[in-house]
């Protein structure tokens, strides 16, 4: 298993000064942080580095505009290769041309380093782009296929219900021939099988779920994969699943600062996911479909509970490792360490991103994973 690391750029309240002075200097600084950190990954062995785009997203995710960041990052870095995690897909929130265009000139960049993740995002988002909701998921294939095409054929034209594409030349094209491999972030029930089933790569997570789920996820993944008819002429058969990771290294406690930064994360989560991701659903379904986040929107943070079932990596070296082979066994094939959260210092994650480089990596690289069955019922490999 491999290890990337994902960048949200979270600038947490407070900020110092009133605003815009106090946030202008929050936001510089996280990003400056963050471009440091990802060069040390890079130095390290990281294999990607995923950055978002997520737009309004106070406190969290201050990262709209990964193109600019990934096309920075691709001349200051030598070897990670660069993610969109992910683009916002459906119609409304960038024309497939846009899509094409962006993608393509940081794979050229980059000399050939993108991974380009896909999604459809949440509520908040895409009634502020005026996304047709009830169209996102069939939005989202249609502008797969069209930039696909895009990059294909020399000219390009295209005409359905939903798009219209006059005949143009879509420049430039991407180093990765046919075009770099092609993810989709699978946050709902069935999405995986989604993403199997078109020969895609799945972005998953284990922040607001147990391992088990995951795992059930991951081999709904493989089934759907076995029979794959690809959306794209790239097929990424692949699992990678990210979550908040922090490995100061050594033995002993984690810092209290650490624990109150993952109870911060979550009570973002869980605001957030209130007000804009299930607010159609009953307290009965929202329960059912999240069930480990239910003392959130009572408002306690069980960062125990969360710990114990190793849905956080946080720990000395030898605990991160053990929890991150538990990942590899279930079929993980790239674990995406959010390392950039809450209030940690920027000195500490570079001590992580150090760790994890040095201890960690090389461990991973030689562990062989236990057949999926052994590992689910926890027998020795």
């Amino acid at each position: 298993m491999k290890l990337d690391v994902l960048y949200e750029v979270d600038v947490p309240r407070p900020w110092d000064g009133p605003h815009p002075q106090g946030q202008r200097r929050a936001e510089q600084r996280a990003y400056r942080e963050a471009v440091e950190q990802i060069r040390l990954a890079d130095r390290m062995g990281f294999n990607t580095v995923w950055a978002v785009e997520h737009h309004f997203r106070e406190g969290r995710s201050h990262m709209p505009s990964s193109e600019v960041f990934l096309g920075y990052l691709a001349g200051l870095t030598e070897r990670i290769r660069l993610g969109f995690g992910v683009t916002l897909t459906p119609f409304g929130f960038t024309p497939p041309q846009r899509i094409a265009e962006k993608v393509a000139t940081v794979d050229l960049l980059s000399g050939g380093r993108v991974e380009w993740g896909t999604g459809r995002s949440t509520p908040m988002e895409q009634t502020a782009f005026g996304v047709d909701i009830a169209k996102s998921r069939d939005d989202w294939r249609e502008a797969i296929q069209i930039v696909c095409g895009m990059w294909r054929e020399e000219y390009f034209s295209y005409e359905s219900e939903r798009f219209s594409f006059p005949r143009r030349m879509v420049t430039p094209k991407p180093v990765q021939d046919p075009h770099p491999p092609v993810w989709m972030a699978a946050t709902s029930n069935g999405s995986a099988e989604v993403a199997g089933a078109n020969g895609l790569g799945l972005l998953s997570f284990s922040i607001m779920q147990s391992l088990e789920v995951m795992a059930a996820q991951i081999t709904a993944y493989r089934a759907a994969a076995a029979a794959a008819r690809p959306l794209t002429d790239v097929t990424t058969d692949k699992v990678a699943a990210y979550t908040l990771v922090h490995c100061p290294g050594g033995r002993g406690p984690v810092s209290p600062k650490v624990w109150d930064s993952v109870a911060w994360w979550y009570r973002n989560l869980a605001v957030f996911t209130l007000e804009w991701e299930l607010p159609h659903l009953t307290e009965e379904e929202r329960d059912r479909t999240f069930p480990l986040l239910k003392p959130l929107f009572a408002g306690e943070v069980p960062v125990e509970r969360f710990d114990a079932a190793d849905m956080i990596v946080i720990g000395d070296t030898q605990t991160c490792v053990d929890k991150m082979k538990r990942y590899a066994d279930l079929g993980v094939d790239e674990l995406i360490c959010y390392v950039q959260w809450g209030y940690l210092e920027h000195q500490d994650i570079l001590r992580t991103i150090e760790v994890l480089g040095k201890e960690v990596i090389p461990e991973l690289a030689t562990y062989t994973p236990k057949p999926p069955r052994a590992a689910e019922a926890g027998e020795p490999g």
